[in-house]
């Protein structure tokens, strides 16, 4: 669903993303995870067909970019830093905004069932600025899913949310992936990625430095794989 082929990211002289190879099939959550400044949000954006690679392959179900963005933008979701919200709008007047941007059939039974879907029924006629961060996530999740994509992209979706929230995020993203949309998800959470996710990917200094089953290795495990590939990029970059 998700292709990536030696996908180059330079601003100016600097070297962001440095040949990034990445697949994901259909109906697989995979977790991108990296230290500040590995490039993760820079290869989001550029999936989310919202920047242009300098060279390099990135497909969305066969669909090149970004020269098919119009067309790939109806098949995914983003979920980003920015909410994409309006505050001085209701729940139910940002989704019915966006039903009408997708022109989506039936768009008031669509918002219902979007606003009950995340559990804020009670309050989808008050205007976004009152909710809490996590109550934005989830109308974040409604609006990101209102369209019914099949590509789900998450860019570091537990930023700022308490125990509680975080915790119905991701009974969220485990109806999502029952689903089968695809997902693809970056995180500096490690233990949240690593459990709900199929493979977890590593990124380090705009490449992909290891790629693991999530199933076949504990949390504790990975833990210390990631801080010995950082460690080891980290005096690699020293020594050049």
């Amino acid at each position: 669903m998700i292709e990536i082929k030696t996908l180059v990211k330079n601003y100016g002289l600097n070297p962001v993303l440095r040949g990034v190879n990445l697949h994901v099939q259909a109906g697989e959550f995979v977790t991108l995870v990296g230290p500040n400044g590995a490039g993760k949000s820079t290869l989001m954006r550029i999936v989310s067909t919202l920047l242009k690679p300098t060279s390099g392959l990135v497909e969305i179900g066969g669909w090149a970019l970004p020269r098919h963005s119009d067309r790939v933008r109806r098949y995914i979701g983003l979920v980003s830093h920015q909410t994409m919200l309006y505050a001085d709008l209701t729940a139910q007047e940002n989704l019915l905004f966006f039903a009408r941007l997708y022109q989506l059939d039936n768009a008031d039974a669509r918002v219902a069932r979007a606003i009950k879907y995340v559990g804020l029924a009670a309050r989808q006629r008050d205007p976004v600025r009152t909710f809490s961060r996590g109550m934005m996530q989830r109308l974040t999740i409604a609006r990101a899913t209102l369209h019914e994509p099949d590509v789900l992209l998450l860019d570091e979706p537990y930023t700022g949310l308490d125990q509680d929230a975080s915790q119905l995020l991701d009974d969220l993203l485990r109806r999502e992936v029952d689903y089968g949309r695809t997902i693809l998800m970056i995180t500096h959470d490690l233990a949240h990625g690593l459990n709900l996710c199929d493979r977890t990917a590593i990124l380090n200094r705009g490449k992909i430095v290891c790629e693991v089953n999530s199933h076949d290795i504990s949390s504790s495990a990975f833990l210390e794989l990631y801080a010995d590939h950082t460690r080891h990029q980290k005096k690699k970059k020293q020594t050049t």
